[in-house]
């Protein structure tokens, strides 16, 4: 079952225009992730919205939004009165222009999201538009307003659907001459570069994202598993970065396979996880132990952090 949509209105081209919804193409559900504890309960932290002044909790009712103009003035805008900013991407995404794919720079993409025609109506518009977009080989560039901000939408056509991808505007992208102007101009000799040129051949591939496995994540994983069967946690060894005196030398030796491999590095040939869903699989029994049958998840996981 797909997941709710995040958006729904209408994707125009010119006069052809058809309603369609937005959903989310990504998910960090699956990752590990933290509650914060009271170290001495054991307690889950809890947030409140209290008056930087007073110290008094303030209902949500009586937030509203404010724009600081100096130190401790603000002009409070309403919820109604941003609502009343009528903006026509609010309900509808027009097609302003298509361009091509190379032209959009990577810094300025955001997220992803599928796009599908919203309801029995409107298919033969959306298809329309989708194939035009695919024969021409074209990105389709229009506006959406999704979390009360107005985006641009870069649309490309995926199998029956659509993918549109959130842009950034140019001002929040920094220059790179903030960063680059103090490297240092550096003359590159061709013998470095055709022995660079040979390494590039031979960890040459395909981009195939199922061959990776997020390593962080299972060390996680491993760790919380060691934790619930009350084992002794001992410490790693950090890899640790060489120091390169000969950068020719460094060179042959990768060339001829002589250099030493750092551990990170070897462990990325590791085969992933066959699903995402495993990962969580794995945190649902340790070998070994088996909890009590009867008792609450909380008194579980309260004996489990005391033995931790």
């Amino acid at each position: 079952m797909a997941p709710r949509a995040n958006w729904k209105g209408f994707l125009r081209l010119s006069l052809v225009t058809c309603p369609v919804a937005l959903y989310p193409a990504t998910s960090e559900g699956e990752k590990i992730s933290f509650n914060q504890l009271n170290q001495q309960t054991g307690h889950r932290i809890k947030y409140l919205k209290v008056d930087a002044d007073t110290g008094d909790e303030v209902p949500n009712e009586d937030i509203v939004k404010g724009y600081e103009l100096e130190k401790g003035q603000y002009i409070e805008v309403s919820k109604e009165e941003l609502e009343e900013i009528a903006l026509e991407s609010t309900r509808t995404i027009e097609i302003d222009e298509f361009v091509d794919r190379t032209d959009i720079d990577p810094r300025y993409l955001i997220r992803p999201y599928y796009i599908r025609p919203d309801g029995k109506v409107g298919h033969d518009a959306f298809a329309v538009i989708r194939e035009t977009t695919r024969e021409m080989d074209k990105v389709a560039i229009g506006r959406v307003v999704l979390t009360n901000r107005e985006h641009i939408i870069a649309l490309e056509p995926m199998d029956k659907g659509l993918v549109g991808t959130l842009l950034r505007y140019p001002y929040e992208v920094r220059s790179e001459q903030e960063y680059f102007d103090e490297i240092q101009d550096v003359r590159v000799t061709k013998d470095m570069l055709d022995l660079a040129r040979h390494i590039v051949n031979q960890k040459a591939g395909r981009f195939e994202p199922e061959r990776f496995e997020d390593q962080y994540e299972s060390a996680l994983i491993e760790l919380i598993n060691q934790k619930r069967a009350g084992k002794t946690i001992t410490p790693k060894e950090r890899p640790r970065g060489e120091n390169v005196v000969d950068l020719m030398e460094a060179l042959r030796r990768s060339v001829s396979g002589t250099a030493s491999e750092p551990k990170a590095a070897k462990k990325s040939v590791k085969k992933p996880l066959k699903k995402a869903a495993g990962q969580k699989e794995m945190l649902m029994s340790i070998q070994g132990t088996k909890p009590a049958k009867g008792s609450s998840s909380k008194k579980s996981a309260r004996s489990q952090r005391k033995s931790a």
